[in-house]
């Protein structure tokens, strides 16, 4: 039968291993084979002009879509442009449609090598990967009013669009009507787009403003169920809508109706790209699809209510373009400072947000006083296991009373060896006795779960964690640990196949040994299936461990060290012993053969 002394430390294990499988089997798979097809499906772009999206009305003309791509420069330099110059954001805006299409991320690279090319967030019909943002004027049905679109070249009163100085484009319909359009931005990643229109004909006009995000092609994403990559929106009070890019191909449509406040756009795991109505005003919005041949493209946009400009009268309205990294510290300052609904929610935070969120705060804070986000999560590891000391201390105080009566137990179930259901009735009567709490001992395990899960969701999806280095050649604590003990940790001269099991690096090769020491401090099985389970238990949780971010695998060899310790502390103080140095000896200790009979 299994020793009581083991069973806190299974159920830790079987809990552990859960999780591992669990990520393994939802988040952690390759994602080569995704990522491939996701690249087969990623669609050259369609000439500039081809693809009038025209009004948010009606889906994308997908049969005007052409096949043809050219590399970004040289779509760039064959329409007129305004530049865009910010301490966050290089790129340009086009004459030739108003759209604003080039928008590159100055502070974000590719790699951690500092020479990698800047981030390219939004891009141009015509480029190899278009995503761009579309604003306007929708005429009415029937209605025979020249409005701008795609082909549209406007006029603009300024060469460069910067964060102290906005640039206004404008445009005559030769009906009478006056177009304008004042782009600001501010010093990270806000635009602020106001569209004007002056009635100088004799007759009215009715006109519904609108405003796009477009992506043409299937995007490559990080391909983990945790997180939401695709079309994202807060509709009002409808609350938050997250469509996958399959999804969406499948239900071609959704639309939200009579909606006040909120966003919508796309979402990818660090940036993002939204349109943001004036949160007092009300709107129609839509997530669609469409496709011609093999060319997809996907497409949020919001359509406000017709207004009616009577000759000499004008009217404008304001909408904002969120087109940046989804840093916090910004996302919650424009939530706050420009009242936009939820805003907070472009972050995937996770089902257990209540502690992911503080648990990132934290962290965030430490790394501002230390400078290493690797050290902030030691620190917080360090203040969780001072959270969890108390449960821990009543855990072991159990343990040590469970010890105490051992002998007891054991008479118990030698007195009735084939009665089960009489020896835990006698069982619990001497745990009732004792004052013993026999599930004592779960609970640390049970409450660190969360914080466990929590932990990997501030790592993985906060682009603050992103690049972020820790010492020697941790350099992302974002990404596995990069060292293989299969070329000894770089010794040898060849690359290490890209194969899942492949990459054990230092990091998981110390999480393996911490977690064995953590096994060696109780009392050894002497089921001889459960103890190959436990000698076991560390290899398999070294190669499983060892394409999770290098942060937790730090914040999992920190937490096993640091519990080794805190039993160790508490075991002593109840008079248990601790059988880490016994159980080692033995390790080492030649065996002597069984003597023949």
């Amino acid at each position: 039968m299994l020793k009581e002394d083991n069973r806190n430390l299974i159920l830790a294990l079987g809990l552990s291993f859960l999780v591992i499988v669990a990520w393994n089997f939802f988040y952690g798979m390759p994602q080569m084979n995704q990522q491939r097809q996701a690249q087969q499906n990623q669609q050259q772009a369609q000439q500039p002009g081809a693809a009038q999206q025209g009004a948010p009305t009606a889906a994308p003309p997908a049969a005007t879509l052409a096949p043809v791509s050219e590399p970004l420069p040289a779509v760039l330099a064959r329409s007129p442009r305004v530049k865009i110059d910010t301490p966050s954001i290089a790129g340009s805006i086009s004459l030739a449609g108003g759209r604003i299409d080039d928008v590159a991320l100055k502070r974000y690279r590719e790699t951690v090598d500092p020479n990698s090319p800047i981030i390219q967030l939004l891009a141009p019909s015509g480029s190899p990967h278009p995503f761009y943002a579309e604003f306007g004027w929708a005429a009415a049905p029937g209605a025979s009013t020249p409005t701008p679109d795609a082909n549209t070249v406007w006029t603009a009163d300024s060469t460069t669009l910067t964060a102290d100085k906005p640039v206004t484009l404008s445009w005559d319909n030769g009906q009478g009507l006056l177009f304008s359009r004042t782009i600001a931005v501010d010093m990270n990643a806000m635009f602020t787009i106001t569209d004007k229109v002056e009635n100088k004909s004799g007759a009215p006009a009715t006109l519904a403003n609108y405003a796009l995000v477009s992506r043409h092609g299937t995007p490559v994403t990080s391909g983990y169920y945790i997180l939401h990559e695709g079309l994202i929106g807060v509709i009002g009070e409808q609350g938050l809508k997250e469509v996958g890019y399959s999804a969406i191909e499948k239900s071609r449509v959704e639309q939200f109706k009579a909606a006040t406040g909120g966003f919508l756009g796309f979402t990818d795991k660090y940036w993002a790209a939204a349109v943001i109505p004036d949160q007092a005003s009300v709107y129609d919005a839509r997530f669609s699809f469409a496709q011609a041949g093999a060319i997809k493209t996907y497409q949020t946009d919001l359509l406000a209510p017709p207004q009616t400009v009577e000759p000499g009268k004008s009217t404008e309205t304001r909408t904002r373009l969120f087109a940046g990294a989804k840093e916090v510290a910004s996302i919650n300052d424009y939530e706050k400072s420009l009242g936009i609904l939820k805003f907070d929610l472009m972050i995937d935070w996770g089902l257990f947000w209540f502690i992911t969120k503080p648990l990132f705060q934290l962290i965030d804070w430490f790394f501002r006083l230390t400078g290493n986000f690797g050290i902030a999560i030691l620190i917080v590891t360090v203040i969780v296991k001072g959270v969890f000391f108390p449960l821990a201390n009543k855990s072991y105080a159990s343990m040590a009373k469970m010890k105490a009566v051992q002998p007891e137990m054991v008479a118990i179930r030698e007195r009735y060896p084939d009665d089960k259901l009489k020896q835990q009735q006698e069982l619990m009567a001497l745990y009732k006795k004792e004052k013993i709490n026999p599930i004592a001992g779960c609970w640390p395990v049970l409450l660190q779960i969360p914080v466990f899960f929590a932990l990997y969701k501030v790592i993985f999806v906060t682009i603050e964690m992103r690049h972020a280095p820790f010492f020697g050649w941790i350099k992302d604590l974002s990404a596995p640990d990069p060292t293989s003990v299969f070329n000894l940790f770089g010794l040898l001269p060849y690359q290490v196949p890209e194969f899942h099991f492949l990459h054990i690096g230092v990091w998981p090769i110390i999480m393996g040994f911490s977690m064995f020491l953590q096994m060696k401090m109780n009392p050894e099985p002497t089921d001889p299936i459960q103890k190959t389970m436990f000698s076991w238990m560390p290899v398999i949780f070294t190669f499983m461990l060892g394409t999770f971010p290098a942060g937790l695998v730090i914040y999992w060899t920190w937490n096993n060290l640091l519990s080794v310790t805190q039993q160790g502390y508490i075991m002593k103080k109840n008079g248990v012993k601790i059988e880490l140095f016994d159980n080692l000896r033995n390790l080492f200790k030649k065996k002597t053969p069984a003597a023949k009979t």
